[in-house]
């Protein structure tokens, strides 16, 4: 069995790793094997990577026969004792699954449950729609942030080479091998910031607003329109700016802040009370008013209210939203699946509001991907 070192001397991550665990908790795992299933393949690489003394560090453990895999097993297991959390690139369903099968096969005992995991794959593949990417493939998302790796195979181009590497070793067989292992590590570690957009994703932290105006502008039309700006603080710096748009709103985030664009309606819109059957219409003023007060109008000019009927007009700027938890909320016409609430100057003045408005929105562009 051949064991490898490595220190990456210049690598350092934008991402905070302390929000997942304490850095000398954290093993970074990474396994090459000869197939996708345990019983019919062999595992020929275990690699590692660690914090230690201020610099990340790769360790490497490759067979060089067939019948290594359990001292293979024996080395990594040692070594991970000391750690807690674990992260991998789609372990879950492939290293984590493939490493238990082969343990039980030795009748080595293992920790793998006892581990605090985080599945790189699993954490940034729900972000695929929002950055536009074509996968969610570790090199995909190397590419996405102009990483480049010294390795030029797959895993499955190494396969054939390393059946060679055991019948006629070569000091060039073995680089690759080993090369293609730690790319594959180092390229998790690089790849840490795009967690920043699955932070965001995953609603577990939010936005927050800083800063909101109100901008008038031109349409294609030459027509006048206003729309908010609303300025946000991200949870985590994107490392790379990221712009999506739905429902006519817009979402620009670089850095440590975005911006939120969302169309302001000036305008006639009408709130319908629910409780329509305490209401009459009056059809000369196309309003509905309580029975208490609408009793005094001449039976001729009144109605019973219908739900579709039963409303009040108000002329004022309003904001569109998505999940009715802005009251009360303002419709077009009764059926319209389109909400809206009032941009009052009580919520102008209301940082937290425009917080949870933020993500509101934000959510529903989202969901539009």
């Amino acid at each position: 069995m051949k064991t490898n070192h490595i220190t990456l001397e210049d690598l350092t991550i934008s991402y905070p790793l302390e929000k997942i665990s304490v850095l000398k908790n954290i093993l970074f795992l990474d396994i090459e094997t000869t197939g996708f299933t345990a019983n019919s393949s062999y595992l020929y690489m275990i690699g590692c990577a660690y914090h230690q003394d201020g610099k990340w560090q790769i360790i490497q453990w490759m067979a060089e026969h067939y019948d290594q895999e359990q001292d293979l097993l024996s080395a990594f297991l040692d070594f991970a004792s000391e750690y807690h959390c674990l992260i991998h690139f789609n372990g879950n369903n492939f290293d984590l699954p493939f490493l238990m099968q082969k343990c039980d096969k030795y009748g080595l005992r293992h920790h793998f449950d006892t581990f605090d995991g985080v599945d790189l794959y699993r954490r940034i593949a729900p972000c695929k729609s929002f950055l536009k990417l074509p996968n969610c493939k570790q090199k995909t998302l190397e590419q996405f942030l102009g990483i480049e790796r010294e390795d030029i195979y797959s895993g499955g181009d190494l396969i054939s080479l390393y059946h060679e590497y055991v019948k006629a070793p070569t000091e060039s067989a073995e680089k690759t091998l080993f090369l293609h292992n730690s790319d594959d590590i180092a390229g998790m570690l690089q790849i840490l910031p795009l967690l920043a957009y699955s932070d965001i994703l995953s609603t577990a932290e939010k936005l927050r607003a800083r800063k909101v105006q109100a901008n008038t502008y031109r349409d294609l039309n030459n027509a006048k329109r206003r729309e908010l700006l609303i300025t946000v603080v991200l949870p985590t710096a994107f490392p790379k700016p990221v712009a999506v748009a739905a429902n006519g709103c817009y979402f620009r985030g670089e850095n440590a802040e975005a911006t939120i664009k969302v169309p302001i309606y000036d305008g006639e819109l009408k709130y319908f009370y629910s409780n329509y059957k305490d209401y009459y219409y009056l059809p000369d003023e196309d309003i509905a008013l309580h029975k208490s007060v609408a009793g005094f109008v001449d039976k001729d000019h009144r109605t019973q209210a219908s739900a579709s009927n039963c409303y009040t007009r108000k002329n004022a700027a309003y904001l569109p939203q998505w999940d009715a938890s802005f009251k009360p909320y303002f419709k077009k016409e009764y059926h319209s699946k389109e909400l809206f609430f009032e941009l009052t100057d009580e919520m102008k003045r209301d940082r937290k509001a425009f917080t949870d408005y933020a993500n509101q929105i934000f959510q529903m562009i989202v969901t539009s991907c």
